[in-house]
């Protein structure tokens, strides 16, 4: 078993991270009181996967505009909802990503309010926009951002009349730390053994949909093609059956996250076809994680930070069994392109 810093987690994911919720609403309450008429979240990478799960949120509870965008080219198409009168949100670790730090430029330009979590202090975007918050370590930076994400959306949502449960809901949002360091604990022993099985399995297909899907898109391009450059493919549950199902054989890898949002019927239909396939399918379910204290009614909602948290497992035993770092780089940052 490697080891898990569990001081560390609590530390910068339960202390800090929950440390900010006053500061988190005073900005937004700022904005909600100016007025806004919409919100776009913007990233690059991992940091444009991490907005899906909150454009789904916004979308499936709330009647508030939202446009999760790719900053190069949110930067080139004209969006035609963007305005002045636009809240941009962004998130970076370390706050030097040129695309998102040309997005935020170009959007403060425009008059648009603009809103950032960033790791790293001191940093271009930590200077660049209106309102930010830095977290100070890049040690388990996503799962404090996941955190404040929670804390800014539906704020927004319960200034917008949508949300009258947010009291109930910040107070789970402190428990979900535990939550997610339970998790961790429970999984570990079969991220081990996915790791171990799979070191040399040169293709993955990872399937999630809903407020999974971007931990789906994020896992099989930030991590399994980035960090350990194996190939990989991130599919939609809605979209399996419309090409990839047909190159589906007995030995293939097939991942399924599964979430416990209103999409989980169409993860279950995939679940069906491919157990009937292949032999190789390995099905990560937040319904398998207890989360203490956490209502039915937000569990779809946290299954994202669960989610992200157990497969942060699988990783790090990847690199040990395939002797490749996590931080080993061909290309990104390393040449100019």
């Amino acid at each position: 078993m490697l080891k898990f810093d569990e001081e560390l987690f609590l530390t910068l994911v339960e202390k800090e991270g929950l440390a900010f919720r006053g500061e988190i609403e005073g900005f937004v309450d700022e904005i909600c009181q100016k007025g806004y008429k919409n919100i776009f979240l913007i990233g690059a990478g991992g940091t444009i996967a991490m907005m899906y799960p909150y454009e789904y949120i916004l979308k499936s509870n709330s009647t508030i505009d939202v446009h999760a965008e790719i900053a190069a080219e949110f930067m080139v198409m004209n969006h035609k909802h963007f305005s002045k009168d636009s809240v941009c949100i962004f998130t970076s670790v370390s706050g030097t990503t040129k695309e998102t730090l040309a997005a935020a430029e170009y959007c403060k330009e425009k008059g648009a309010t603009t809103i950032a979590l960033v790791a790293e202090p001191n940093t271009p975007l930590t200077k660049m926009v209106d309102y930010c918050i830095t977290t100070g370590s890049e040690k388990h930076s996503f799962d404090t951002f996941y955190l404040l994400l929670y804390m800014v959306i539906f704020r927004f949502m319960y200034n917008h009349d949508e949300f009258p449960q947010y009291e109930q809901f910040t107070k789970e949002v402190n428990l979900l730390p535990r939550a997610i360091l339970n998790a961790v604990k429970s999984f570990d022993q079969q991220a081990e053994e996915f790791a171990i099985k799979h070191k040399d399995t040169d293709y993955h297909m990872m399937v999630g949909s809903g407020n999974l899907w971007g931990n789906t898109y994020c896992y099989a391009m930030c991590v399994l093609e980035e960090m350990q450059w194996i190939h990989a493919k991130s599919i939609h549950a809605a979209e399996f059956f419309h090409g990839t199902l047909e190159l589906v054989v007995e030995d293939t890898s097939v991942i399924l996250l599964k979430g416990e949002d209103e999409t989980r019927p169409l993860m279950d239909r995939v679940e069906r076809f491919v157990e009937n396939i292949t032999k190789n399918v390995t099905i990560i379910d937040t319904k398998d994680f207890e989360m203490e204290g956490i209502s039915e009614e937000f569990r779809k909602h946290f299954a994202v930070s669960i989610n992200w948290s157990v497969l942060s497992r699988i990783s790090v035993y990847l690199e040990r069994e395939r002797n490749h770092s996590l931080e080993l780089r061909r290309y990104y940052r390393q040449m100019e392109y």
